[in-house]
């Protein structure tokens, strides 16, 4: 007899989305994602941080002060990462899996790429004008969203 409790498509791919943000350095927000075909099978994950090349140690991390004094002009977000980490073939009619609700920028890239789908865990910035523009672009290109129902199970990583 098989067993009954094993984890969910939706569980798993959120839990590497989860577990792909624990590689940011970002020290107030750390995002990861998780895109996977209709097969179920990863096509690549991502997570928010400095562009390659770019040495953490010493880049801005700070949310305040001069634009240029901020990470906000060079951390890729971890849709954006996830999208540039595939390593061949299309992304057409994939699901990504994220765990904040993706900005203007990233739902262009993730439109433009033909995900068809997009599952998150949070959606703190929900009334933000980034996130609003993201659902308007998303409703008018017909990629489906909808958030990660968690089902209360825990998941513990043996090290």
């Amino acid at each position: 007899m098989k067993r009954t409790d094993y984890l969910s498509w939706d569980e798993y791919f959120m839990g590497i989305a989860l577990l792909s943000a624990g590689r940011s350095k970002d020290n107030n927000t750390q995002v990861g994602a998780c895109i996977v075909s209709d097969e179920n099978k990863i096509l690549s994950v991502g997570y928010n941080g400095m562009p390659t090349g770019c040495n953490d140690d010493d880049m801005p991390w700070e949310r305040e002060g001069a634009f240029l004094d901020t990470k906000y002009p060079y951390v890729c977000h971890a849709e954006l990462n996830a999208i540039l980490n595939r390593s061949t073939g299309s992304l057409k009619n994939a699901r990504i899996y994220v765990s904040l609700f993706p900005c203007n920028e990233c739902a262009k890239a993730i439109i433009q790429t033909g995900i068809k789908e997009v599952v998150y865990w949070d959606d703190k910035y929900a009334d933000t004008d980034g996130v609003k523009a993201s659902k308007l672009m998303f409703r008018l290109s017909g990629v489906a969203i909808r958030q990660y129902q968690p089902t209360g199970r825990e998941i513990k990583l043996k090290v």
